[in-house]
């Protein structure tokens, strides 16, 4: 392994040097084959990985640090809170020259824990494991995670649980509550050099602009990045639940996963966190909140971005409304793409409330209707897709103005089908599917993480001795809560 630590050679307000806290008797639980591939990694044996991330041996090269940063946290702000139970091993530089951050969480207490104990529960690393890997599947911005490691150490939260780590991946962890914490401390001199470090090692195509105006070219990237990644959620019904700066990537990835939720039955107000009491962080709510978001970052830049702070205002202003048009293109042309439509037009934003209406009405599965619908094309009569539908009269109605508007793009319906496809997976992670493996796993059968993995690293492929799970979810789970200790 050849590590390259560029964030602990940034001053020392960045961060503090810690040692990972080792847990009692570890094993490894998972290991993600697929990632290791592609950092060379698969060579690696299990009491190797149990060893380096349980028992935390050191890596030769590695220089673990925590990281600090603030946010803020459902709107209100919080001036330090930084890797309270996560360390940054290191920065790995995988064969393809690709940098990874080497981030464990679980790995013992950090000067930010807050009295906290640094741990991780096997719960919590399961059900992130499962998620980060079934966001990359699905061709959406994410972490990722490498392994699971269990142990017989007790963590108390809701009631006792074992510890366990969690490897994840990410080129950094840089977020936006980063800058707020050297905004907020006055530490101005620090934030060009966060711009300057992500542009040198993650933003390659800003490295010729201009001095003076990269702060303005870098939030743009921002915006962009995240209006991209907000529509991908949207249109693929991912809920994340803690929508706070100091989980937002500056990169457009989407990280920290505690209370996350993909939509069942179709629910514009569906919250997944039962801790979010007033509902700030509901799934029709994300695009708002990534706005805002983007707002408290572009506070930061502000004294960057032009000498007359007036004209710097006005700048963030326009770019930060430039926002919405942004997402909102991407989703159009995204929802049309689930629909098989190939160039979104304006008028199709008729059809695609009126889809949505049906399915909230309805309480239609979000995911299953969308993939029914794509096997409708060289169907007669679309039996299965009518049958979601307790008002056959009103679907039927607006499946023949669908089936008119594709009649005017010059595509065949294998065309229509095999573009839907692309766009509509046939498997999620829901959440009762994370529960079932959960439960499994802490009676010490890790098979269903297993079978959940290799399902969900390939959500659009047809896996026909997995097609259980992609069914609705059974009666029970419609029970099923999740929190911030998630």
């Amino acid at each position: 392994m050849q590590f390259d630590n560029s964030y602990s050679r940034l001053h020392s307000s960045f961060y503090s040097k810690v040692e990972p806290t080792p847990l009692a008797n570890p094993f490894m639980i998972s290991w993600n084959r697929n990632l290791a591939y592609e950092l060379g990694l698969e060579g690696m044996q299990p009491e190797q990985v149990a060893n380096h991330f349980g028992a935390m041996e050191p890596m030769p090269g590695s220089e673990p640090i925590a990281a600090a940063y603030a946010g803020h946290q459902f709107g209100h702000f919080v001036p330090q809170l930084g890797d309270g139970r996560s360390i940054l091993l290191g920065e790995l530089l995988a064969p393809s020259g690709q940098r990874w951050d080497f981030h464990l969480k679980g790995a013992g207490p950090t000067p930010y824990s807050r009295r906290g104990d640094g741990r991780a529960v096997l719960r919590s690393t399961i059900r992130e494991y499962l998620c980060s890997e079934a966001m990359h599947g699905l061709g959406i911005p994410t972490t990722r995670a490498l392994t699971i490691v269990g142990s017989e150490e007790e963590v108390y939260r809701e009631s006792l649980e074992y510890g366990a780590t969690l490897l994840r991946l990410s080129p950094t962890h840089i977020r936006f509550g980063t800058f707020e914490y050297f905004y907020y401390k006055n530490q101005f001199d620090h934030i060009p050099q966060l711009i300057d470090h992500l542009v040198q090692y993650h933003l390659p195509d800003l490295q010729d602009v201009a001095e003076k105006e990269r702060s303005m070219a870098f939030f743009r990237e921002v915006s962009k990045r995240t209006a991209a990644l907000i529509a991908q959620w949207q249109l693929v019904g991912f809920s994340h639940g803690v929508m706070n700066t100091d989980n937002m990537s500056v990169l457009g990835l989407t990280i920290d996963y505690g209370p996350y939720g993909f939509l069942d039955h179709y629910d514009p107000n569906f919250i997944c966190n039962h801790s979010d009491h007033t509902g700030r962080y509901a799934f029709n709510r994300q695009p708002e909140i990534a706005q805002w978001n983007l707002s408290c970052l572009g506070q930061t830049l502000l004294p960057f971005i032009s000498d007359d702070v007036e004209q710097g205002k006005a700048q963030l202003v326009e770019e930060i409304e430039c926002f919405q048009e942004r997402y909102q293109q991407h989703f159009n042309q995204g929802f049309s793409n689930k629909l098989g439509i190939e160039q979104y037009q304006k008028e199709d934003q008729r059809l695609h409330r009126q889809w949505l209406d049906l399915l909230e009405q309805q309480q239609v599965d979000y995911t299953l209707a969308f993939r029914i619908l794509c096997h409708t094309h060289s169907e007669q009569e679309p039996v299965a897709l009518f049958e979601l539908f307790s008002d056959r009269a009103v679907v039927i109605g607006w499946f023949k103005r669908y089936q008119k508007r594709l009649a005017q793009q010059q595509m065949t319906p294998r065309q229509v089908t095999t573009l839907m496809l692309a766009h509509n997976p046939k498997y999620i992670l829901r959440n009762y599917m994370a529960q079932q493996a959960i439960e499994a796993a802490e009676q010490g059968d890790y098979g269903e993480i297993e079978r959940l993995l290799k399902l969900l690293q390939a959500p659009f492929d047809e896996q026909r001795d997995l097609d259980r799970y992609a069914e609705p979810p059974p009666q029970w789970a419609k029970s099923l809560s999740v929190s911030c200790s998630s």
